[in-house]
């Protein structure tokens, strides 16, 4: 487990972390597709678990049968919430990136403590396992 301040240079940094796990892991052809996801779901972290003041954010990579398991923890309550934005809509498509990009394998739950784990399985066997990201 790694914590991060609220602070966006955060983001690429944590991605590199992820990245340097799944090279030692034997699992490189998922970094594309796992930073993305990983992006999305520190960025709704920092964007919207702003309380309490003062919490760090966590990041946490589990290795699975041929796939990660990336998880994002905040002290913040609120548990974000799949939208289907209109398409003239600036933002509020990153968990419907997360939904399509690990097969609708994410979730939310409680953690031990305050606020909560926001959690996402990329898989090797995933339909875009060629490495391919949807929207790219």
């Amino acid at each position: 487990m790694k914590r991060w301040a609220h602070h966006p240079r955060c983001v690429p940094v944590a991605r590199h972390a992820l990245r340097g796990h799944l090279g030692a892991w034997g699992m490189p052809t998922l970094a594309d597709r796992a930073e993305v996801v990983l992006s999305e779901l520190l960025t709704n972290s920092l964007r919207h678990a702003r309380s309490p003041q003062g919490r760090l954010i966590e990041t946490r990579y589990e290795r699975l049968d041929g796939g990660v398991q990336i998880e994002v923890h905040d002290a913040n309550e609120s548990w974000p919430v799949l939208r289907e934005p209109s398409a003239d809509a600036e933002c509020g498509r990153g968990l419907a990136l997360v939904d399509a990009i690990t097969g609708a394998r994410w979730g939310v739950s409680a953690r031990e403590g305050v606020g909560k784990r926001v959690w996402a399985v990329v898989a090797q066997d995933d339909a875009d396992a060629e490495g391919e990201v949807p929207g790219r």
